[in-house]
């Protein structure tokens, strides 16, 4: 990878629909709006909510985008004003969660989706810092395909120049500590494998080039309120069930199961969508997205266990994931004000009368959790944080490097 300093991007949203396309937004949303309610519906009847002890497993998918300019996907913020917000960053969120931890002694944790389209080498290496000091880990996020289709070529050498630059930081993981660096992806613009209708994207083929280039698991869904590329599949962990050279092949599945080894990667890692209470009209959707007019709390939290998120079999290990920005200025009470002080405050201090057990972990946490469910292995989840996919710097640590070439070096 290259450093880049310029201003001028494609849009890290998708701009708002005008009057003049009224009646195609309300069709769209009331689609949108059918295969949520309609696959919650069923859900509901299949699947409940265990009583009693649960595990709650929580990692946050943040779309960390240092240059993100408020409302206007277009633009970008100059890079000393990137510097800024990413140094106050790293100072004061230790600071936040420090004194509130899991039941394992983790503090909560954002797993750090930054854009490789927007990649700087200064911001990269302060940010791997503060990865590699305890505060989370660094994942890939990508926006391509916005002001014209992409092409399968470009998105699979810009994935593995971004990838190669993050394992040169031990920001990588490995399947079983050895072969081709791993990674864990956000889709920007939630476009994953040209489910937009070929908006912000345009490869039909990316989820097969994701597999190719180390992708083990998305974590794109749930989709921004009301967009095109939701899937009827909600409130799931699951292994794509349509051939990954296709588009959207993640619009059916199979859930992940305790006593059957996932074989199709990467997997899909869905965070909670669900109706619920509230809005102008009474109801609205909840999709596990922090902002500055929904900060997290203890009745979100409900609403997040009661989506059930969990591997077949293993009911009592419940999956949240949730997804923020929490590099938009105007999102900060969500994510560092105390909109999450409050939170936290209650979700550690009233964790034994709820009967939870917390787990705060990364996305690559999350995973080998999973991963540790569907082998069958019970107890406490924390105990897989580590299970299959290791950590660059943990392998170096054990005496050995392992590179792209597959070939692991006595260090």
């Amino acid at each position: 990878m290259t450093e880049t300093r310029h201003e001028s991007v494609a849009p890290m949203c998708t701009p708002a629909p005008d009057s003049r396309n009224f009646k195609r937004t309300l069709s769209a949303k009331i689609r949108y709006a059918a295969r949520v309610v309609t696959s919650y519906g069923w859900q509901r009847m299949v699947r409940s909510v265990p009583r009693g002890p649960v595990h709650l497993i929580f990692a946050l998918a943040d779309h960390f985008e240092p240059a993100i300019i408020s409302n206007d996907g277009r633009l970008r913020a100059p890079i000393d004003e990137q510097e800024r917000r990413l140094e106050r960053w790293c100072r004061e969120y230790p600071r936040l969660v420090n004194e509130w931890r899991d039941s394992d002694g983790y503090p909560f944790q954002h797993t750090y989706f930054y854009p490789a389209e927007q990649y700087d080498k200064g911001l990269m290496d302060r940010l791997a810092e503060h990865c590699h000091a305890g505060w989370g880990e660094t994942e890939i996020h990508l926006h391509h395909g916005v002001e014209a289709p992409d092409t399968a070529e470009n998105t699979r050498r810009t994935l593995i120049a971004y990838r190669d630059a993050l394992e040169q930081r031990g920001c990588v993981s490995y399947l079983d500590g050895v072969g081709e660096a791993r990674y864990a992806f956000v889709h920007g613009n939630f476009a994953l494998a040209n489910s937009a209708g070929g908006r912000a994207c345009g490869v039909d083929s990316e989820m097969q080039v994701l597999a190719e280039t180390g992708c083990y698991a998305d974590l794109t869904l749930p989709t921004g309120m009301f967009h095109r590329a939701q899937t009827a599949i909600v409130n799931s962990l699951y292994e794509c069930g349509l051939p990954l050279e296709q588009r959207a092949p993640h619009r059916k599945g199979r859930d992940l199961k305790v006593g059957r080894e996932p074989r199709i990667f990467p997997l899909m890692i869905q965070g909670p969508l669900l109706p619920v209470r509230g809005g102008r009209r009474g109801l609205g959707i909840e999709n596990a997205s922090l902002v500055a007019s929904n900060p997290p709390s203890l009745r979100r939290l409900e609403y997040w266990k009661r989506a059930a998120i969990s591997v077949k079999g293993r009911p009592d290990w419940l999956f949240i994931k949730l997804h923020c920005h929490s590099m938009d200025p105007t999102h900060e009470n969500a994510v560092m004000g105390e909109g999450m002080k409050s939170f936290l405050l209650d979700l550690v201090t009233g964790a034994r009368d709820r009967q939870e057990t917390l787990h705060f972990v990364s996305a690559r946490e999350m995973v080998n959790i999973a991963l540790a469910a569907c082998d069958g292995r019970q107890g406490n989840p924390g105990e897989y944080r580590d299970y299959r996919l290791k950590r660059a710097r943990d392998c170096v640590a054990k005496g050995r490097r392992v590179g792209n070439s597959g070939v692991v070096v006595k260090g």
